[in-house]
């Protein structure tokens, strides 16, 4: 378990290879993400993606000025032992989506309440180490059957591809302004073009530069909204050498024209 305070607007989120859960104890986050823009306020958590980004945005501080958060890693073997301990229905239940909200916000709470608690144990230095593991599978199994659980059980079928192609996810997050070429990417794996691509793909659900894209315009829109950049501006400063281009892939990827996303998300804010 890894503690953070913050007192900047931006900050950077864990870099590990391991799925993690990421528990916002005071203050308010937002992640702006390919699949939308998650707020997360005090006493709500989220588990990693593949396309968790580097950096969040504190939207929220607490009455001491500070964000504080906490994340966990969760081995492949911790996942895997709780996932096979759920009954068959319950795994079926939370794959179809079935769970009744009531029992995955129960589920959610229960997962705050367990982490505080591990936070506790791990202050004591007898046993804690046999108190922390039966914790940890307790904060599992109440994100499994909580909103998360699905993400998270989708994520066990394919983290052993995660791992293998996991640093060169981390370098297309750390590099998607700059051009490069899928050889690139396996010869820096020591994979065949045919190989890392599949490897990729079975892992991300997309290909490497369809991720690229992705991220640019991911970071576009965040630089609009938070920054004030104007859409030449973001466009420009996310790699994009043709405005007209970032405008098409734009309108692709969010349903409307950045000038018009932008007066969007607006009018959410005043409602």
């Amino acid at each position: 378990m890894t503690a953070y305070r913050f007192t900047d607007e931006k900050i950077d989120m864990p870099k590990s290879g391991k799925p993690y859960l990421y528990v916002v104890l005071d203050g308010a986050l937002r992640l702006h993400t390919p699949s939308g823009i998650m707020d997360y306020m005090a006493g709500q958590y989220s588990v990693s993606r593949i396309d968790t980004p580097l950096y969040g945005t504190i939207v929220s501080f607490s009455e001491k000025q500070d964000f504080l958060a906490v994340a966990l890693d969760m081995s492949l073997d911790e996942i895997v032992s709780s996932a096979l301990d759920l009954d068959n229905d319950i795994t079926e239940k939370i794959m179809k989506e079935m769970v009744p909200e009531q029992e995955q916000v129960l589920a959610d709470v229960s997962v705050i309440r367990a982490v505080y608690r591990l936070f506790a144990a791990m202050k004591q230095p007898l046993g804690s180490e046999y108190i922390r593991r039966n914790i940890m599978r307790e904060i599992i199994y109440y994100v499994l059957c909580g909103s998360c659980g699905k993400q998270l059980l989708r994520s066990v079928a394919n983290i052993r591809q995660i791992d293998e192609i996991y640093a060169a996810n981390s370098w297309i997050k750390e590099n998607f302004r700059s051009p490069f070429t899928v050889e690139q990417l396996a010869e820096q794996q020591k994979m065949s073009v045919s190989l890392f691509h599949q490897k990729f793909r079975s892992a991300v659900g997309m290909g490497p530069l369809q991720c690229q894209k992705r991220l640019r315009l991911t970071e576009a829109r965040r630089l609009m909204l938070e920054e004030k950049r104007n859409v030449t501006e973001a466009a420009l400063e996310v790699g994009y050498e043709s405005v007209s281009q970032f405008i098409r892939d734009y309108r692709k990827m969010f349903g409307a024209a950045p000038g018009e996303d932008m007066l969007n998300f607006k009018r959410k804010l005043k409602e």
